[in-house]
Formats: C-alpha cells, sequence, structure tokens
C-alpha cells in the first residue's frame, strides 16, 4: 500500500503544480479561485505537520499569492517526500492525534490522513478548473488518469 501512497503523493505534486500553472494561465479569473489554491496548500502542510506532530508553518486557509502558492507547494512536496520515505507498512496503521481548525479533538490512522490529503486536494483542484474555464481560460487536466498516461483524458466529441 505504501508504494500506492507514494503514487498518489506523486500525482499529488504534479496536479499541483498543473493547478497553479491554469490560474497563472487565467488573469482575470475569480479571486476566490485563489484562495482555494492557497487552502490546498494549506491544508497539505497542515496534515503533515499533524502526522509529524508539529506546529504548522501556515493556516488553513492562508492568504497567498501565486508565487507563494507556488513556494508553498515545493515545500509540501519536499515534506511528503521526506515523510513518505521513512514510512514502514506499520506506520500505515499508527493512529494520529491532533485538533482541527476549530480546535476538537480527534484521532485518524496515518493512511486515513494521506488519503484525504490526495482526496481534498483533487476536489478544490476540480473547483480551480472549473473558474479558469468560466475565466475563459483552458484549464490543464489534473485528474490521476492522465497523470498515469502521460496525457490529456479523453473530452466530449
Amino acid at each position: 500500500m505504501i508504494d500506492q501512497i507514494r503514487r498518489l503523493f506523486d500525482h499529488v505534486e504534479w496536479a499541483d503544480q498543473r493547478a497553479i500553472d491554469s490560474l497563472r494561465s487565467a488573469p482575470d479569473a475569480d479571486p476566490q479561485l485563489l484562495t482555494v489554491l492557497a487552502h490546498i496548500m494549506g491544508s497539505e502542510e497542515t496534515w503533515l505537520a499533524r502526522l509529524e506532530q508539529r506546529e504548522s508553518e501556515i493556516a488553513v486557509w492562508p492568504r497567498l499569492d501565486l508565487d507563494e502558492c507556488e513556494r508553498r507547494a515545493q515545500a509540501n512536496r519536499d515534506g511528503y517526500a521526506r515523510y513518505l520515505a521513512l514510512l514502514q507498512p506499520a506506520d500505515l496503521h499508527r493512529t494520529v492525534s491532533y485538533r482541527n481548525s476549530a480546535g476538537v479533538a480527534f484521532e485518524s490512522k496515518v493512511c486515513d490522513v494521506l488519503f484525504h490529503v490526495a482526496l481534498h486536494g483533487s476536489y478544490h483542484r476540480g473547483q480551480v478548473a472549473a473558474g479558469v474555464r468560466r475565466a475563459g481560460a483552458a484549464p490543464l487536466f489534473t485528474d490521476y488518469i492522465a497523470f498515469v498516461r502521460g496525457g490529456a483524458p479523453a473530452t466530449r466529441g
């Protein structure tokens, strides 16, 4: 399962950069899209901090410009790469204790947190793509299958 999770995080890295590039291509896009993109970056860092049992460097809903999002995406890539490189099969079922942004205490398995990070980002990258399209630009595909195939998925004919 660790290899599949690492593959998912290769996709996260690839898709985050494509979402950033898509938003760069749409300078007239709704400014709320930058807020959503920054939230992806803040969430990834927050969950990594929870896994590492440390304080997050940024908020879950940070105010970042596109350049800051790109720098944060790189920091997130590096952080998850280090974390996943040390992960052992038994670690996946270890429980992590943390407090959410409202201060409520929770416990989650490491594997559930990692799957959440990958799926949460996909949801919000879809919002960014829809907004980029509404702004008249063509978003880059971020679907997992496009990543796996190394190309764009099929479009409507």
